[in-house]
């Protein structure tokens, strides 16, 4: 990797602009976790455990006024409250299960040169891209899917998530992909 020295300029303008550059080399690219969950009780055990909680947090700001509690000091006494730590011990027992049941698989944005080298050898048929059409359906959601996979999940078994799975879910699968490469983290500023 070449470093160059910033001008003079830029340095007299932004005496840390080493530094700045320095943060801007060692920018992450963007990751997504996507949470798969076919176990509808587990949802359900998180939900209503967290209204529980909600519940006992409500009750016992109740039981704190009646006692003359001034608001000002409930948040010290609240998580306290017997109710609150045993709805908090449910809730934490219905998140343990619900992440027992989940499958995480986790996307990383490409690099600008290996996302045009993807949309290169993915490219549109001539019918497709005088449908405007940057991509071939067929091949680049697998091949996507694939590239940005953390995991390792390799093109052929994307494509069997494609192609066995509900097409919501699928659609799902391949716009997480596709999104996690078109969303910027640049605030341009009203400039």
């Amino acid at each position: 990797m070449t470093t160059h020295t910033p001008p003079p300029a830029a340095v007299a303008a932004d005496a840390h602009w080493a530094a700045k550059m320095e943060r801007l080399r060692n920018r992450k690219l963007p990751e997504r976790p996507i949470r798969i969950c076919d176990d509808e009780q587990a949802k359900a055990g998180v939900a209503d455990a967290a209204l529980l909680l909600a519940k006992a947090r409500t009750a016992a700001i109740g039981e704190l006024s009646e006692q003359g509690v001034p608001e000002d000091q409930h948040a010290d006494w609240i998580d306290a409250h017997p109710k609150v730590v045993a709805a908090s011990a449910q809730l934490a027992r219905a998140e343990s299960l619900l992440d027992e049941a989940t499958i995480t698989l986790t996307l990383r944005a490409l690099p600008r040169p290996v996302w045009e080298e993807l949309l290169t050898e993915h490219g549109p048929s001539e019918e497709q891209a005088d449908k405007g059409m940057e991509y071939n359906p067929e091949s680049f959601p697998a091949a996507l899917i694939s590239a940005t996979s953390v995991d390792g999940m390799s093109q052929t078994e994307a494509q069997e998530l494609l192609d066995t799975w509900a097409d919501a879910e699928a659609k799902s699968l391949f716009t997480a992909a596709l999104l996690l490469n078109q969303r910027t983290r640049i605030d341009l500023g009203k400039g």
